[in-house]
């Protein structure tokens, strides 16, 4: 389960990084270029699941054209780029399919093959 948030300002993931120094939660960072078709499916197959959900992981997207420099602070070079951000370190992933097994559920996934 995940709680989307859209960033929209670079100081806010910034800001998000250093608390997350403190309190040691875990979170996701999802890296993605609107520009780009799958990372756009990829976004509203994830709004269309978890939009409704007040609780759980939280999960902050990052758009490369409102926050470009934030693509630096995990040496993202292609989206889209899940990082996970927790008790085991920070993980990355650019491979779209292992993204989507991160992130949606089984019963989405199934759907998309059918």
């Amino acid at each position: 389960m995940y709680k989307i948030n859209f960033l929209t300002r670079e100081n806010d993931l910034n800001k998000i990084i250093k608390n997350h120094k403190k309190e040691q939660g875990d979170f996701s960072i999802l890296f993605v270029s609107l520009w780009d078709d799958y990372c756009d499916k990829l976004v509203k197959k994830l709004v269309e699941t978890y939009s409704d959900n007040e609780e759980g992981k939280p999960l902050y997207v990052v758009d490369s054209f409102n926050m470009p420099h934030s693509f630096v602070i995990y040496n993202t070079t292609k989206v889209p780029h899940l990082v996970n951000v927790g008790g085991r370190g920070i993980q990355s992933e650019d491979y779209l399919p292992m993204i989507m097994k991160n992130l949606l559920p089984e019963k989405q996934k199934k759907k998309r093959s059918k």
